[in-house]
């Protein structure tokens, strides 16, 4: 599968920022779509458990998505990602319950998302630069990534306006869909770039599952992801109906989703620099606890335009920026070999606390009428996780120097 030419870097980037910049702009738009298509038959607890099968199947077909691109390639498992990814979108267009609805926005948005989300994309990005750049191309390339949220989710309001209203919205989305599979073809150069080899780096799939089983660093890191997940999706799912229930403008919604993505640019990048500077799992841990005290000072006051775009701007500088600590450090402790695989075991946790964000919200706002006790919990969950990420998430091991050069630039 690898070559020992030279392969370009900047096109493997480019294709995973765009790649990355649509998986995630489309998803991080579907809470829009919660309220309209209440009005049409579906109820909350339907769309709500929807988007928490979604995190789940992701999570659960993480690990195995990421062993295929190890073993065959970047290429293939993503092209077949953004097909599934557009299937799933085609499915939720044509839902008038909660059945097409379950299956194109849970399951086969799942699967699509594991293969073409941030855990298959760094990986591939990470592969195609030198180690002494690696923080900060991660971080340029999560800040592209932040760009997808700019353009779906005021596109997405705007169509809502439309007569068929969500429908077209949906339509929209499953045209942004179908570009995912040149940015799929593209990024899947990195299959061709040759593997660094690393002095004491496993060089099994059973050894690196064995390794980071036991490796306290990765398993601290592995639990505080959990966090990030909860906070991030709670607040993409249900942000919109907090603020409808506030009595806010629907607009306002897609214009604190598209200030997210604004400032994530520039978030993403800021956290892959400091990444490459200071050490990353103080960098991840405070990034949590910086998180939890804004979702905090948010939720406390009653949400007006100002201080809602002011939260979206200071979550976006939060949002992405988890993605090259986590990877950086996931390179650090196994090397590129088998990077995909360990990332989306990292993920899983990710995906635990996404689900209990996007469901369990529900849940919360269905029996106690308001989502006071769901932002509690997950502001005090984040303060946790990100002392222990910082307390206990130093890796003690000694780090394995390459004697490769991954590709040029």
């Amino acid at each position: 599968m690898a070559s020992h030419k030279a392969v370009r870097a900047w096109p493997i980037l480019v294709g995973a920022a765009i790649l990355l910049s649509l998986a995630m702009g489309i998803r991080q738009s579907l809470g829009l779509f919660m309220q309209p298509m209440t009005a049409s038959g579906i109820t909350v607890a339907d769309f709500t458990f929807s988007v928490a099968v979604q995190n789940v199947v992701w999570g659960l077909s993480q690990p195995f998505v990421g062993a295929l691109a190890d073993r065959y390639g970047f290429r293939k498992v993503s092209m077949t990602g953004a097909a599934l990814y557009a299937a799933g979108i085609l499915c939720a267009v044509f839902a008038t319950g909660p059945l097409w609805l379950n299956l194109g926005t849970g399951p086969l948005l799942g699967i699509a998302l594991s293969c073409t989300a941030a855990s298959l994309n760094l990986s591939a990005a990470a592969r195609s630069v030198p180690e002494a750049r690696r923080s900060q191309v991660l971080g340029i390339v999560s800040a592209g990534g932040s760009l997808g949220t700019l353009i779906a989710a005021p596109l997405a309001q705007a169509l809502m306006t439309h007569p068929q209203g969500w429908q077209m919205a949906m339509w929209a989305m499953f045209g942004l869909a179908l570009l995912m599979l040149p940015a799929a073809f593209v990024m899947g150069r990195a299959d061709e770039v040759p593997l660094p080899v690393k002095r004491g780096e496993a060089t099994s799939f059973r050894e690196v599952l064995r390794e980071a089983m036991r490796r306290r660093a990765f398993l601290v890191m592995a639990g505080a992801f959990l966090v990030c997940g909860l906070q991030l999706v709670f607040l993409t799912t249900h942000l919109p109906t907090y603020l409808a229930m506030c009595g806010m403008d629907p607009m306002l919604s897609a214009q604190s989703l598209a200030v997210i993505g604004g400032f994530n640019i520039a978030g993403a990048y800021m956290w892959g620099w400091l990444g490459g500077i200071y050490p990353k799992h103080i960098m991840l841990g405070l990034l949590y606890i910086l998180r939890s005290i804004a979702i905090a000072v948010f939720f406390v006051f009653p949400p007006s335009p100002v201080t809602t775009l002011a939260f979206a701007a200071t979550m976006g500088m939060l949002w992405m920026g988890v993605s090259p600590l986590t990877a950086g450090l996931v390179s650090q402790m196994f090397g590129l070999r088998y990077m995909a695989t360990v990332t989306s075991l990292a993920f899983l946790s990710h995906q635990v606390g996404s689900f209990l964000g996007a469901y369990g919200g529900g849940l919360i706002l269905q029996s106690l009428g308001s989502y006071d006790r769901a932002w509690q919990l997950g502001v005090t969950i984040g303060l946790i996780a990100g002392t222990v990420q910082i307390v206990f998430g130093a890796d003690s091991k000694p780090r394995p120097k390459p004697q490769l050069r991954e590709a040029v630039a």
